[in-house]
């Protein structure tokens, strides 16, 4: 008997020692990962791109395959009688064409234009020279073309000449002389309301909600983003805290399945919840702000829905790792699984991130949404990198490396749906094709998009595969509205955007989802000489 008891107390001691080396060494594994991470902040991008091309591991008669199913929904999509605002309203006003330019710049500017007076002087330099009447008419969406007038200072401003041609320029000129530059400065303002709701699904969330439920009768989800900046003071980030908690409390009533990947969910900024969330105030923001995040989490735990982690600028994800684990690793999330976290495939270090995050979700023995994104920081880490004199970028230089990045970082996602729920965010139809090609038989994710952006993409796939799909729904009022679509307009009205390319004919399918793998090799090199690294601009 003693004997027995003796050997059950021994048995229960090598046990114990066995869980604790277990812990010892993910802990280990955990820690590596993220020394994996740091060192990979500013990388050599070569080697960077290379690596990702041997990790994606794709024959080319596959790529080629993959290009050939993407261009059939290229030309489904060019077919299909509403293919999207954003597509529209860029095929009539890119950045190739003047109006583009104007409309940008003007959008852009008046976010931070300090005074009236310097505000009319901008609607003159970027208004007035611009042919806007050659758009009049020309596409097929009527909100392009009501947007047209409204460029035109809005068609209850400005007519045509009866039976005579439309002098835009010169009525404009005449029409500032006639009621001053105060009713063009409000007219220009307005329109750019008008044009910018078309790209936010509501005032607030409860507007939200209600505009949403269209969408979700044909099988959508949503995700909402309370739009607004960082916080500058606590006050602001008390503000942000309660939208997000009355949001969140909002969306719960309509959360009623029991699958929290089929409810709908929000998507939050660290950076709005603290004023000092920078890795200088390391101990300042895990005290103050993981217990504030926690109360989010905890509610929307509660309401068994979705919760995603913003991801923010590149000298942010150190720290916000930190804080992702120390309110992962609460015993009171045991059993959810709509804890999720962003990550940017223009980043050289994504890869590192979803094997670091791969790696906590299995020593918590937890289950985590990961949404895939390519990255809507891009000009602003450039330009930070060379304020600060680096030796690097902390993002690709090219466009088609941050597109090798995003398939080997799917790739990778695919390979762990026993601990992540991959949600691939993306409106390139090329992007989809490789990630149907290469899920296989794997069916535990889904697609998300933009409010007002691929919608008819998504409607294509949703129909022939089947596959869930999530929309991204901002919410705000127009104070915070500019600058959201000032984003969203420069990232996608780049020559070499597929939003941008995807309904102009005078393009071939197949440039539009040209191999990203094959684009890169076939530059001079892979990292962008045109862009010269921060530390030797003034070289």
């Amino acid at each position: 008997m003693t004997f027995e008891f003796e050997s059950i107390i021994s048995g229960n001691f090598t046990l114990i020692n066995y869980s604790k080396m277990r812990l010892a060494m993910a802990q280990k594994k955990l820690l590596q990962l993220r020394s994996d991470i740091r060192a990979h902040y500013l990388t050599n991008e070569a080697a960077a791109v290379h690596k990702l091309i041997d990790d994606l591991d794709l024959l080319e008669e596959v790529r080629n395959r993959i290009v050939d199913q993407a261009v059939v929904l290229v030309e489904e999509l060019r077919r299909a009688d509403s293919p999207g605002v954003m597509e529209t309203f860029l095929g009539e006003y890119g950045l190739t064409t003047e109006e583009g330019v104007a409309l940008m710049c003007l959008a852009e500017a008046l976010l931070r234009v300090p005074d009236e007076i310097t505000m009319d002087a901008l609607i003159s330099d970027k208004i007035a020279p611009a042919d806007w009447s050659k758009h009049l008419g020309h596409s097929s969406s009527p909100l392009v073309n009501a947007s047209t007038w409204g460029l035109l200072l809005t068609g209850k401003v400005i007519h045509p000449l009866a039976g005579g041609s439309l002098d835009v320029v010169g009525q404009l000129r005449k029409l500032v002389k006639r009621v001053g530059e105060p009713v063009i400065r409000t007219a220009v303002s307005q329109s750019m309301k008008v044009l910018g709701h078309q790209f936010v699904v509501g005032r607030d969330i409860q507007e939200a909600m209600s505009r949403a439920r269209g969408m979700e009768k044909k099988g959508y989800t949503y995700s909402y983003d309370m739009l607004g900046e960082a916080a500058r003071t606590a006050e602001d980030a008390q503000r942000y805290f309660m939208a997000y908690s009355k949001a969140i409390s909002s969306i719960s009533e309509h959360s009623s399945n029991t699958d929290s990947r089929n409810n709908p969910g929000i998507s939050v900024k660290l950076s709005a919840l603290h004023p000092r969330y920078e890795y200088t105030q390391k101990k300042r923001v895990l005290d103050e702000l993981v217990p504030r995040l926690s109360s989010l989490v905890f509610q929307a735990k509660n309401a068994n829905m979705g919760f995603n982690i913003d991801a923010e600028e590149a000298d942010r994800l150190d720290l916000s790792l930190d804080i992702i684990e120390a309110v992962l690793a609460s015993p009171d999330l045991k059993g959810w699984d709509g804890l999720g976290v962003v990550v940017q495939a223009y980043g050289p270090r994504a890869a590192y991130v979803l094997d670091w995050l791969y790696a906590l979700s299995k020593r918590l023995d937890r289950k985590i949404m990961v949404r895939l994104v390519k990255g809507a920081y891009w000009d602003t880490e450039i330009k930070l990198a060379q304020v600060m004199g680096y030796e690097g970028y902390p993002v690709f230089t090219r466009k088609a490396a941050t597109d090798v990045s995003y398939l080997a970082c799917a790739k990778k996602l695919l390979s762990m749906t026993d601990h992540i729920y991959p949600q691939f965010a993306t409106h390139n139809a090329h992007s989809i094709a490789a990630i149907l090609d290469m899920a296989d038989e794997v069916d535990n994710f889904e697609f998300q998009r933009l409010h007002g952006m691929g919608e008819g993409l998504h409607d294509l796939v949703m129909a022939r595969n089947k596959n869930r799909c999530r929309i991204y729904a901002p919410v705000g009022v127009h104070e915070d509205l500019l600058a959201y679509l000032v984003r969203r307009l420069l990232e996608n009205g780049a020559n070499s955007s597929f939003v941008n390319q995807v309904l102009d004919e005078k393009v071939p399918p197949q440039r539009v989802v040209r191999d990203p793998v094959a684009m890169i090799l076939s530059y001079p090199t892979i990292e962008n000489d045109k862009i010269p690294l921060p530390s030797a601009l003034y070289g």
